[in-house]
């Protein structure tokens, strides 16, 4: 491969590159059947955000996918974004782009490698089999060269691998450390089994938890491919506009979204319904991955006690256990999840930062922050819910 000269192209958005092309590379795992080790990189989601609006003109994500061909053949690609703010990133960097304007910088835009609105660890550097060295070394070099030449302050890579973390270090991008709380699976054989690793006060409280939320007067439902209908996405609409003009102010998705991977993702998709008097008032969006459940969204039309606790991290864990997952995967933050038996975990990050003087800064805050990140871990692990013999590392 040494002497095989390599190109990269940027692409404005996915309708031009073939869906065959593009998840040889982004989920070469899927070559022999399965799933991806997760969907978000897949040509299906990706597409999804572009075509329903919910990225693209005027939503502050505007594609510029990179693609890395060697003898005329995609290798290598990177979902990739010019970024006009910092919003549905969950890798903050609000006081940096603060920062770097009061000194009298420009800090946006900015470019991004990421799966928009969607913290979740993976690939970002994808390569056929064969080609992840030259095809990382490839795809790093590229960004940094179209972030120096349009002059923009930085580009990130978010939620990427550690190793990927790693080899970007290797080559002197900062790297970042931040947490999630992930839900391991020990090889249990149903729900009570999971219970009777954690200390007997906790099992209580969750045993007290879904017995409340059991009382809300309705049943739950957990729906996937053909089970779900046109109507689930419409409930699930309202839920998702409740949450998200509480939390985001306004909704990142669309509606057309939803339309989206309901024609093209059922099958990556688990979604969990509470119903009441013969309609739903509540739910949990997950996405499949290989040997893991991806929680992402929830939101409800009913004050319920319990029941948010019920459909996105109980329900999950039954699932997970049902099916053999490894891992259930919540979202960002939320040390609540510590008490319902989610541990926390290393997230992973590069930053290449234009002006040496902002770069050597940002620097020593992320230096003073992974050792910040790694205590608080540490101590969380040890406030855990298990039982001293039962942890989890």
């Amino acid at each position: 491969m040494d002497d095989i000269s390599l190109e990269v192209t940027a692409h404005s958005g996915l309708g031009g590159i073939a869906p065959a092309e593009w998840d040889a590379c982004a989920c070469p795992e899927t070559a022999a059947g399965g799933r991806p080790l997760d969907p978000f990189t897949t040509h299906r989601f990706l597409s999804a955000l572009e075509r329903s609006g919910s990225v693209g003109k005027g939503a502050g994500w505007q594609p510029h996918h990179l693609v890395v061909r060697a003898l005329g053949s995609p290798v290598a690609v990177m979902p990739l974004y010019a970024k006009s703010h910092s919003q549905g990133e969950y890798i903050f960097d609000w006081n940096w782009a603060d920062a770097f304007e009061r000194a009298g910088g420009r800090y946006y835009p900015k470019l991004q490698s990421a799966v928009p609105f969607t913290p979740v660890t993976g690939r970002r550097f994808l390569a056929k089999p064969g080609w992840e060295g030259p095809g990382r070394a490839a795809l790093l070099h590229a960004l940094v060269q179209i972030a120096a030449d349009n002059r923009l302050s930085s580009a990130h890579v978010t939620f990427c691998t550690a190793e990927e973390a790693e080899a970007g270090a290797a080559q002197g991008v900062l790297r970042r450390k931040s947490q999630q709380f992930h839900w391991l699976n020990a090889g249990y054989a149903d729900f009570d089994a999971f219970l009777a690793a954690l200390a007997s006060r906790k099992r209580k409280a969750i045993r007290k938890e879904r017995a409340t939320a059991a009382a809300f007067g309705g049943t739950i439902r957990k729906l996937t491919g053909a089970e779900i209908e046109p109507r689930h996405w419409d409930a699930f609409w309202a839920f998702y506009q409740d949450t998200g003009s509480r939390k985001w102010g306004r909704p990142y998705l669309t509606r057309a979204f939803f339309d989206e991977i309901h024609a093209t993702m059922r099958d990556d998709v688990l979604l969990v319904l509470a119903e009441r008097g013969g309609r739903p008032v509540a739910g949990a969006l997950n996405f499949l991955g290989r040997d893991t459940l991806f929680g992402r969204y929830w939101g409800a039309v009913e004050d319920h006690p319990c029941l948010h606790f019920e459909c996105c991290y109980y329900q999950a864990i039954d699932h997970a256990i049902a099916r053999g997952l490894g891992r259930v995967e919540a979202g960002a933050q939320g040390e609540h999840k510590l008490a319902r038996g989610y541990l926390p975990v290393e997230t992973h990050s590069l930053h290449w930062i234009a002006d040496t003087s902002f770069r050597a800064a940002v620097a020593r805050f992320l230096d003073a922050e992974a050792q910040a990140v790694g205590q608080e871990i540490e101590v969380l692990t040890d406030y855990g819910p298990f039982r001293r013999g039962d942890r989890l590392d």
